[in-house]
C-alpha cells in the first residue's frame, strides 16, 4: 500500500539578525514561508513562487540549506529548505496569509511550528545543507 508522499519547500528569509515568519488564516502557529511543489515545477521555482504569493517577495539569492524528512504512519512529507539573505518585499501577500512579520532570531515567537523552529536553530547552529529526519 503507498503512503502519500508530499514535497515541500520553506525558506529562511534571513536580514539582520531577524527571520521573516507567516501565521495562515487556517493555522495558530508561525511558519516560515513556504507550501507544496506543484507537478512540473523546480524545488527553486517552487520556492521563488510561494515566497511571491506568501509575502511579495523578490530572492535575489537563493541556496539550498537543508532536507526534513518527517514519516507518520500514513504519510511521509520531505521538506526542502532555502536560505536567502537577499530579498525585496513589495508588501503584498495572498489570502491565506493573515499577518507576516521579522522575528529576531534570538526571540521567536511561542507560537511557532515545530518544524519552522528547528530549521531556524539549525541556522543558528551554523549547520549548512544537512538532512534530518523529524
Amino acid at each position: 500500500m503507498l503512503k502519500p508522499l508530499s514535497i515541500g519547500v520553506r525558506i529562511l528569509m534571513v536580514r539582520e539578525d531577524q527571520v521573516l515568519l507567516v501565521k495562515h488564516v487556517y493555522q495558530d502557529e508561525w511558519f516560515l514561508p513556504g507550501g507544496l511543489v506543484e507537478q512540473g515545477e523546480s524545488l527553486e521555482d517552487a520556492a521563488r513562487r510561494e515566497t511571491s504569493e506568501e509575502v511579495g517577495a523578490e530572492l535575489h539569492d537563493i541556496a539550498l540549506f537543508g532536507v526534513y524528512s518527517h514519516f507518520e504512519f500514513r504519510k511521509i512529507d520531505h521538506v526542502i529548505v532555502f536560505l536567502s539573505r537577499d530579498f525585496s518585499l513589495n508588501g503584498k501577500s495572498d489570502d491565506e496569509i493573515e499577518q507576516s512579520a521579522f522575528f529576531s532570531l534570538h526571540n521567536l515567537p511561542e507560537e511557532m511550528a515545530p518544524g519552522s523552529k528547528t530549521q531556524v536553530e539549525s541556522y543558528l547552529s551554523n549547520a549548512l545543507p544537512q538532512y534530518e529526519v523529524i
